[in-house]
């Protein structure tokens, strides 16, 4: 899986970047065909703490699914992003489960 990372209003360094492309490409093991994956890092003009975004956008055949997230470090924000694409990855491979097994049992009446 192709994976690339921007990151907005600040330089990002490469730990930080290693540490977001070990995340996303962990997904892998939810769900083997993800085509390629976006993350944009984002650090925002706003007085809280909670000031960094992490947006990630995967494709998939058939549908693009994203997670962003914003928290006080992008390490939270990547997980807590990461973890809900999982939960989509999850869903998404189930329904195609699904339609296979339904497609499988259409064949075997005809």
């Amino acid at each position: 899986m192709k994976i690339g990372i921007q990151s907005i209003h600040f330089t990002a360094d490469r730990k930080l970047l290693a540490f977001v492309q070990k995340k996303v490409a962990k997904l892998d093991l939810f769900y083997d065909q993800i085509i390629s994956g976006e993350v944009y890092l984002k650090l925002n003009n706003v007085t809280e703490d909670a000031n960094k975004t992490s947006e990630i956008k995967l494709m998939i055949p058939g549908s693009t699914l994203f997670a962003k997230e914003t928290c006080k470090t992008f390490e939270e924000a990547t997980d807590l992003a990461i973890e809900s694409l999982r939960k989509q990855l999850v869903k998404q491979k189930n329904k195609v489960k699904s339609h296979e097994s339904n497609h499988k049992e259409l064949v075997k009446v005809i």
